[in-house]
């Protein structure tokens, strides 16, 4: 015998060498409702975990899942459902295709560690079976939503390094006749060069939520703005300030507090997806006052509708970056899917323009899953959840002695 295979050998002995090897193999050792989990089936199931490598407490694993396929089984039964032997057959190959084996060669391996073909057929056709009635059962309330998507496949993206910024922003109301005056104040603010002189002037004349933080931004990447606004940032030291930013209605700064290098997407953004809602007044304490309430109603765009405005008065767009107007494109530029942000008007003053984002569509980089591979996965997960959760109510309604 190899060392190895001695090795693994002396660890099953050794971990069965308590109350299990005690016993008649034969005899029950734990019971669940009214089904056994004798010793024996213990001692296949060890050698099935160790022989697939598995880390970890493997007697205490064996244990877990002994009774855990019980229960599985006792479902199962109730609502009528067997693996005929087809479909059996089908699942072993399934699952020796995965150590690149035929199942009868995967079998043979197995017995040749000790490993009964028994044993391997009734994990494989338990958890075959139960997977099958996991799909039926939960299938239809399963529902990947576009938002959900983006997400993931912007998580699969970031796998790269890029720069990043940390940013203060001020937005100053220009309605129309005063466009003069708020730039006057403008050029006095991009005059300084501290972050606590520049978060006094946000609390004190910025139009927008963020005013309440002193208008101070969380790290973005540095794609997130338009690209004629890239360079400009970079050739800012911290805390200088932008020249003024003429937008429709107001006028903006930005003022660098740091750069760095950190995590982000791969891949530019291909298209953004965003929300415009146009809520009459402009900044009068009630305009303001439903942004807030809008804002604390919805968590994505989808929401906005049927919620008081006129469906005319909500404009949605999926557009390239380069294609969103700048005013637009500095209010998405922070935000992640579902937030917004609001304070500039339109139409002389007269319109207050809530901007929501609805999300980001990322090109994959090279060699990442394809949306329909990452669209199952999260499928899959969510399934995943479903099962754990039937299976903890199976236990909590099971008797289980021994375990």
């Amino acid at each position: 015998m190899a060392t190895g295979n001695f090795l693994r050998a002396l660890g099953v002995a050794v971990a069965l060498s308590g109350p299990v090897a005690a016993q008649d193999l034969f005899s029950p050792v734990i019971v669940v409702n009214d089904r056994a989990v004798t010793g024996y089936e213990l001692d296949q199931r060890v050698r099935l975990l160790d022989a697939f490598g598995t880390p970890g407490d493997l007697p205490e694993l064996a244990r877990t899942q002994l009774v855990e396929e019980r229960l599985k089984q006792q479902e199962l039964d109730r609502v009528g459902i067997a693996l005929e032997e087809d479909g059996l057959e089908r699942a072993l190959e399934d699952f020796a295709s995965r150590a690149n084996l035929s199942a009868e060669a995967f079998v043979a391996q197995l017995e040749g560690e000790g490993i009964a073909y028994e044993s391997l057929r009734d994990y494989v056709g338990i958890n075959a079976s139960w997977r099958d009635y996991i799909r039926a059962r939960y299938a239809e309330r399963i529902e990947i939503s576009d938002e959900e998507l983006e997400q993931a496949l912007a998580q699969q993206s970031n796998q790269t390094t890029g720069i990043e910024v940390l940013l203060s922003e001020i937005v100053i109301p220009a309605p129309e006749g005063q466009e003069a005056q708020a730039r006057a104040v403008a050029e006095e603010i991009s005059g300084l060069d501290s972050a606590e002189a520049f978060s006094a002037a946000a609390r004190e004349v910025s139009a927008v939520p963020s005013r309440d933080q002193g208008g101070q931004l969380d790290w973005v990447p540095l794609s997130n703005y338009p690209e004629a606004l890239r360079d400009l940032l970079l050739g800012l030291a911290p805390g200088e300030v932008t020249p003024p930013l003429p937008v429709t209605g107001a006028v903006a700064l930005l003022q660098l507090r740091a750069v760095r290098e950190g995590q982000v997407p791969a891949a530019a953004p291909e298209s953004v997806d965003y929300a415009l809602v146009r809520i009459p007044g402009g900044r009068s304490p009630e305009a303001l006052a439903q942004a807030a309430q809008l804002d604390g109603q919805v968590d994505d765009c989808v929401d906005l509708f049927g919620k008081g405005l006129p469906d005319g008065n909500i404009q949605r767009e999926t557009v390239a970056p380069a294609a969103i107007p700048q005013d637009v494109a500095l209010d998405l530029a922070a935000l992640d899917a579902g937030e917004a942000t609001w304070g500039r008007t339109e139409n002389g003053g007269q319109v207050l323009v809530f901007t929501m984002l609805c999300g980001r569509t990322f090109g994959l980089p090279e060699g990442a899953p394809d949306r329909d591979a990452v669209r199952n996965l999260l499928r899959g997960e969510q399934l995943q959840g479903y099962a754990d959760t039937l299976i903890a109510d199976l236990r909590a309604s099971a008797t289980i002695v021994g375990e």
